[in-house]
């Protein structure tokens, strides 16, 4: 990592902290979309252990939990997964969830072909290089067993914060003091090399609205 790209993401983790510790429950208790689709996914893969990938305030972790999963939750911002916890043990679900601190950049603190599925909403677009996201998806690979599905979204260069705002080269543009990499279609194709990919969806979310694509692509058995 160049010190740009570190000083990038040490910026971002900060105001991720910061945004979690002033708003608490920022997105709400309902489960995103793309989590209930992808509980669907993984239930007719047959899995039973799930790992989310920047899993925030927990929302998704949570209802894959209520659902019936054993979860993963992992994020950068120890804020964040501390607010998950208490949600979880509000909600009973604390035996179903294992929380770790932990920065995609670095490699995933699972052994091989030791979960079922891997979820990550809007995780891949923050403010990682397209070298990082080649590293993290090849990581997600590793983790995951032989017919293991990972559904992941991002936003993509239709979305309209795309070339907006500070721009820091390989699609990355920050706006709102977040950092977005906007996805290109074929960079979703590029990480699907070796996988069987499933889907490629466009949806929409929040009020702006976000433009996003959400991708599952499977290990071949």
């Amino acid at each position: 990592m160049s010190e740009s790209e570190q000083e990038l993401a040490e910026v971002q983790r900060a105001h991720w902290q910061q945004t979690y510790r002033e708003h608490p429950g920022m997105y709400g208790a309902e489960p995103s979309e793309p989590a209930i689709r992808a509980a669907a996914v993984f239930r007719a893969a047959g899995a039973r252990e799930v790992l989310e990938l920047g899993a925030g305030q927990g929302r998704d972790a949570l209802y894959f939990a209520r659902e019936g999963f054993s979860v993963v939750a992992t994020d950068f911002s120890p804020v964040g997964l501390d607010q998950l916890r208490a949600a979880a043990a509000a909600q009973g679900m604390a035996g179903r969830i294992t929380t770790a601190v932990h920065d995609v950049r670095e490699p995933l603190p699972l052994a091989d072909a030791s979960v079922d599925a891997v979820f990550a909403h809007m995780l891949l677009c923050m403010a990682l290089s397209t070298q990082e996201i080649d590293a993290l998806v090849a990581e997600v690979r590793r983790v995951l067993r032989p017919g293991g599905a990972f559904v992941y979204t991002v936003r993509h260069t239709g979305d309209a914060h795309y070339q907006a705002g500070t721009g820091y080269g390989d699609d990355i543009w920050e706006h709102g003091g977040f950092a977005v990499h906007f996805f290109p279609r074929d960079l979703v194709d590029a990480l699907a090399k070796g996988w069987i990919l499933d889907e490629v969806a466009t949806f929409e979310e929040g009020g702006l609205p976000r433009r996003l694509w959400r991708v599952t692509q499977t290990v071949p058995r």
